[in-house]
């Protein structure tokens, strides 16, 4: 049985090796590294299908090291130690050390990671770790900060378009067909930036025709093999949260068709559309805030919408309040002043509440002067008097700053008739 073409045409040499210029072009860090015959531990993080593991095997061959191989979906502590005691035997004088290569290594679980440090920090092997998550998030701190983070990124269309040619016309096996690549779009599209699904779907478009008929590929074609979801969407990966923060990040910056977008990218991927609600609802309080007060109505009446009517018409509501909320005037003064307010609790502790701010609902109570002095504000022209209503230590601090757009300007206006001077230096 033959190798998969993914396998048959997984680079050898940095000369083969397509994308990744800035890691591995000439001049680049890792490429003067390789070049030099001295590298140090790294883990490379990045998408599925951009060459981790092909990087790393390319720089055993290089240095000419051994070459230890682990995936954490399979290996245990043992396994690790295993691996460890192989390479201390096959070190020798001046040779470089022993590279073990951990595909997956967000997967390990802590104790994993911490018996490779003692290996790791003593140079008994050189670490290349491989993985599609954040490793600040899934690499246990320690070993982190043994190792340098190299970002693989998505190949780009000119990428995979070499990819491409290159497999048709050197490949042992495909050249031996007649290919056409008539059209290449929907093979892009699918293959999502990644090498080996792109190879795969080539794989399967030239199974599909017995030789020896020429293979004609169209986008209607790959589409008709497929019949699947091109979109890459992990609800508990990486690009989950980064498309939910593009999505934020839009809104935030009032542009509705990004928000709009990234709220497709959501839909089509299978997001909860709870949780695309649950965040309109959270913009709409911290970004939007006092300068339209309507934005938090409007998007928990979309949260209620789509709770009612379900899916799919669910997404005209939530699409409704994206756009509200994008083309929205901002405003976080209501969320920086309450982030600043519990800055000064955890900082003054449990200050005493003044009498006259007191209940006093027994006669014990109103005899030691609880509530004594208190001025009810609706017994007084405009609804306010002046009076104490901060702790006697925080008298006179500020928490809420005004954002000087049309809504809030208003609210900051009364505050300066009511208080006068307190809100001058607001501005």
């Amino acid at each position: 049985m033959s190798e998969p073409l993914a396998e048959r045409m997984r680079p050898r040499t940095l000369d083969d090796y397509i994308g990744q210029k800035h890691l591995v072009g000439e001049g680049a860090i890792l490429r003067k590294m390789i070049d030099a015959g001295h590298i140090s531990s790294f883990i490379l993080w990045g998408p599925p299908g951009v060459g981790k593991t092909t990087l790393a095997q390319i720089i055993a061959n290089k240095l000419e090291a051994p070459f230890y191989t682990l995936s954490a979906v399979t290996s245990g502590v043992k396994d690790v130690r295993d691996v460890i005691d192989k390479a201390k035997k096959s070190r020798f004088f001046n040779t470089s050390s022993p590279i073990l290569f951990i595909d997956e290594i967000h997967r390990f679980s802590k104790s994993q990671q911490d018996s490779l440090l003692g290996a790791v920090e003593k140079g008994v092997v050189t670490l290349i770790g491989a993985t599609t998550e954040n490793p600040s998030f899934e690499v246990i701190r320690p070993l982190l900060s043994r190792c340098q983070v190299y970002v693989l990124k998505s190949l780009e269309k000119d990428d995979l378009m070499q990819l491409l040619q290159r497999a048709v016309t050197t490949d042992v096996q495909l050249r031996e067909r007649t290919i056409t690549l008539r059209e290449t779009g929907a093979m892009m599209r699918y293959s999502g930036g990644d090498a080996r699904k792109l190879l795969n779907i080539l794989e399967l478009m030239v199974g599909a025709v017995p030789p020896p008929e020429e293979v004609v590929i169209t986008d209607e074609q790959v589409e008709k093999q497929l019949q699947q979801n091109p979109l890459a969407y992990d609800k508990d990966g990486e690009m989950h949260y980064d498309i939910i923060s593009a999505f934020i990040k839009s809104i935030r910056g009032s542009d509705p068709d990004a928000a709009l977008y990234w709220m497709a990218r959501m839909i089509e991927g299978g997001e909860d559309p709870q949780f695309i609600a649950r965040r309109l609802v959270i913009s709409a309080a911290e970004d939007i805030g006092l300068a339209n007060p309507n934005a938090l109505l409007l998007a928990n009446a979309a949260f209620d919408a789509v709770m009612k009517i379900g899916w799919p018409e669910g997404r005209i509501p939530l699409a409704e309040a994206a756009v509200y909320l994008a083309t929205s005037p901002k405003s976080n003064s209501a969320y920086l002043g309450i982030d600043a307010a519990l800055q000064l609790v955890r900082e003054t502790g449990n200050q005493p509440v003044p009498l006259h701010l007191r209940n006093a609902p027994t006669k014990l109570m109103a005899q030691l002067g609880y509530s004594d002095g208190y001025k009810y504000a609706h017994d007084f022209p405009g609804h306010f008097v002046v009076q104490q209503f901060m702790p006697d230590e925080l008298t006179g601090r500020r928490l809420w700053m005004a954002q000087h757009m049309p809504s809030e300007e208003k609210l900051y206006q009364n505050m300066l008739r009511c208080w006068g001077d307190r809100f001058k230096d607001d501005k």
